[in-house]
């Protein structure tokens, strides 16, 4: 029942954890490579048409993030057009769709089991299409979640999107183990085990599209379409009847989005969007994600054991999510931003001086835990609570797939030339991504203002202040 001072938190916590599994699919299908491309690379590296180069493998291992950038680019058209809600249907739709087509690329085209340059480019489709999902949900989760929550809960809801992320890495890194773990021999890895990877993935998304039939369209998108009465409805069950009609007129004052231009609030405002974005993933840490088995059996370990090493790593991350979803909206994220910079700093150059001193072993995974839950406590979740708090009503849509499709461009420039970087130095590419994080804390330092407690509508405000 809605409580009439204070509304429904159970209602709330319950549209929350179904848009979260949006975020659970983000990280299952950008981490699903992790445990699946060793054997991708073993298969077409058998084709007898074209060679199959490390370069190749780069972008094959990350051409899902070329959809990325494309469903960032379009998130905000679509999340104005279709509204937050079906965006996320049409993302789960996708999401299913490039789960069936990975596991099977030779559909209706190719020969089954037969690596051709056809066959490459078509399971690159498959995978670019899920990525145009991610994108999707990557804009539109956070901000869906944003536009339901209360101010004083906001950080804290919207960071449960990044513990979803997460947790979908940890899951799929699990779905791999026990999917490598089942194979009859090492040979079925290159011919069946990479497929049942990716279409594991067909199984959540499936109950991410079923589900988003029982949440309704957030309260600002109605406003902006002019259904107010239907917006008072959400309200009145999220926040109760005494504080909703305060916040529909709160919403209605700052719902011009069809007549404001992106740049209303200055230049200024956009770039920070976009480099918050940036610095995100400019600290290497989907190299991590993406190529941890790789990276700790070049630190020494076995196979099963360095997927198990992935699974401690994906623990780790969860708990420090955690961390930062109990403290971002007590300390602000200003705070976590700067600690979690020099947190992650101090971890790749420690990195960078073991690699190039050859020491592997317990050192090294010791500071891939302190610079991954450096993140996780902070850039991972607040970079996320950031973009879609900090731009007003007006402007988010357009301005949200932005610094999207800019966090998905770095994302495949970073992901992408990491195998050709570290075969010229580990260390060096480690240094290249300490770097990064020493910029990223002086950027949020400098130019990043604290969100904490403000309402969405209050962010017109600070910006015209600016």
């Amino acid at each position: 029942m809605t409580n009439t001072h204070e509304g429904s938190k159970v209602y709330l916590y319950c549209i929350t954890a179904v848009t979260v599994i949006g975020g659970l699919l983000f990280g299952y299908d950008t981490a699903v490579i992790s445990g699946a491309e060793q054997g991708l690379e073993a298969f077409f590296r058998s084709a007898s048409d074209f060679e199959y180069t490390k370069a190749w493998h780069g972008i094959t291992a990350s051409s899902a993030l070329i959809g990325c950038v494309i469903g960032g680019a379009i998130s905000g058209v679509l999340a104005s057009r279709l509204g937050r809600r079906n965006s996320l249907r049409l993302a789960a739709l996708l999401f299913f769709l490039s789960a069936l087509g990975s596991y099977n690329p030779e559909f209706l085209f190719f020969d089954y089991g037969k690596p051709t340059t056809g066959l490459l480019i078509a399971f690159n489709c498959y995978r670019i299409v899920g990525g145009i999902g991610v994108g999707l949900a990557s804009a539109v989760c956070p901000m869906y979640i944003a536009e339901v929550a209360p101010a004083h809960m906001r950080g804290r809801l919207v960071s449960w999107n990044q513990f979803a992320i997460i947790f979908g890495m940890l899951v799929v890194y699990f779905v791999n183990y026990l999917i490598r773990n089942h194979l009859p021999s090492a040979e079925a890895m290159v011919t069946m085990g990479w497929r049942r990877m990716f279409l594991s993935e067909a199984f959540p998304a499936g109950i991410f599209g079923l589900l988003l039939f029982f949440v309704p369209k957030t309260p600002r998108y109605l406003v902006l379409s002019g259904h107010n009465s239907e917006a008072l409805t959400v309200l009145e069950r999220i926040n109760g009847k005494l504080k909703a009609a305060s916040i529909l007129e709160e919403i209605k004052a700052t719902a011009r989005e069809k007549s404001e231009k992106l740049l209303t609030y200055g230049v200024g405002l956009i770039i920070i969007g976009i480099l918050l974005s940036v610095f995100q993933q400019a600290v290497g840490i989907n190299v991590v994600l993406y190529y941890a088995p790789r990276i700790f059996e070049n630190m020494g370990a076995t196979g099963d054991i360095s997927m198990i090493q992935t699974v401690v790593m994906g623990i780790v991350n969860i708990l420090f999510t955690v961390v930062a979803i109990l403290t971002v909206d007590k300390f602000g994220r200003k705070p976590l931003l700067i600690i979690g910079s020099v947190g992650m700093m101090i971890g790749m150059i420690a990195l960078s001086i073991l690699s190039f001193q050859d020491v592997i072993g317990l050192a090294a995974l010791i500071f891939i835990i302190i610079y991954t839950a450096s993140f996780m406590m902070s850039w991972g979740p607040i970079c996320w609570v950031l973009i879609s708090e900090i731009f007003p009503n007006t402007i988010r849509g357009k301005a949200v797939a932005i610094a999207v499709a800019a966090q998905w461009i770095t994302n495949f420039l970073v992901s992408s030339t990491f195998p050709s970087l570290s075969e010229w130095s580990v260390g060096g590419t480690y240094l290249i991504y300490a770097t990064f994080s020493l910029l990223s804390a002086i950027f949020v330092w400098k130019f990043v203002p604290e969100t904490k407690g403000k309402t969405l509508e209050d962010m017109s405000k600070l910006w015209k202040k600016n």
